[in-house]
Parts: C-alpha cells; structure tokens; sequence
C-alpha cells in the first residue's frame, strides 16, 4: 500500500497546470511528473508532429516508462490528458478550467499554430477533458478548478494542500 497519494492535474493546454503542480510539489513534497519531459527524455513518442508543434505519445511506452515509479505513490501527474492511467494508480484527478477568452490570449501567447490553438480552444469550451475524467474514474476523485486568476490558483494550491493533509493522515491511520 502506497503512504502518499497520485494526483493528475489535467486540462487543455494553458489552464495553468504546469504552474498548480509546480507550486503543489513545492507545498508538499510530492514529484512533479511532467509528462511532456517524460515523453521526450525517454523517447515514448512515434516521432514529432510538425503541423501541430508536439510530440506523438506512444501511450504504451510511457505507461511502461513510468509504472514503477508512480505504483509507489508520491507523484503529481502534469499531462491534458488523464484517460490512460490506471485507476489503481491514482487517487485523485483535478480538471482545471479556465475561461475560453482567457485561453486563446494564453496560447496565442505560446505561438501556438491556429489549427491547434482552435482544437484546444474547442477542447475546452466542449468540457472534453472534463468528460474524459468521468468516463474514466470514480466521481469522488474527481475535482473541476477554475484557474483564470492568480487569486484562483492560490485558492486551488490551498485546497489541494488539505486534501493531501487529509489524505495522508487517512492512510496513516489505515496502515496502523
């Protein structure tokens, strides 16, 4: 049995979950697990798409990349999406949202190419991410945050920050 918890911060590109998961290691002590830097330091993709500016993830080859790692626990998972990881491996995923005017200013800010930025864009406004975790997990894990101001984020970190005090207290006292 794990003594620290999984978490996947998920969401379209822009939302903010780089900057949630980076301040939640801090607070916590968990890994950030980035799985874009895993996808591309370990070589799980199938080559490089250059229309869309992105890797193509080879879902198997991740998954084998970083199974033993996130089965012992202590890890947030930074990826948009949360589909392919096993439920047994995590114990809670939050699905950032942010304001869909918000989010083509942010992207467009990163160059994105129009075609993706529109995709994303899309994504977002149609809950497909968010859907993609209730098809995928058990309702209690899962938690929607919006993310459109600072003031947001700081509040979401807080709230985060509690439930992996009560996480871990709760599987403490399980264990004894």
């Amino acid at each position: 049995m794990r003594d620290q918890p999984n978490i996947i911060v998920t969401g379209t590109p822009g939302v903010g979950k780089t900057t949630h998961c980076e301040s939640l290691a801090q607070s916590t002590g968990l890994k950030h697990l980035s799985i874009n830097d895993i996808v591309k330091e370990r070589g799980c993709h199938d080559g490089y798409d250059g229309d869309f500016k992105s890797w193509i993830v080879d879902e198997d080859k991740l998954l084998d990349a970083i199974e033993d790692e996130v089965k012992q626990g202590g890890y947030i998972i930074d990826w948009h999406a949360c589909d392919l990881f096993p439920k047994s491996w995590i114990d809670l995923v939050v699905v950032l949202r942010v304001d869909s005017t918000l989010l083509y200013d942010r992207l467009k800010a990163r160059d994105y190419p129009e075609a993706k930025l529109q995709e994303n864009l899309d994504s977002e406004i149609m809950q497909v991410l968010l859907q993609e975790a209730r098809d995928s997990y058990d309702q209690e894990i899962i938690v929607e945050l919006t993310s459109n101001s600072s003031d947001e984020m700081e509040s979401n970190i807080e709230r985060l920050e509690a439930w992996v005090k009560q996480w871990r207290k709760d599987h403490v006292e399980d264990a004894q």
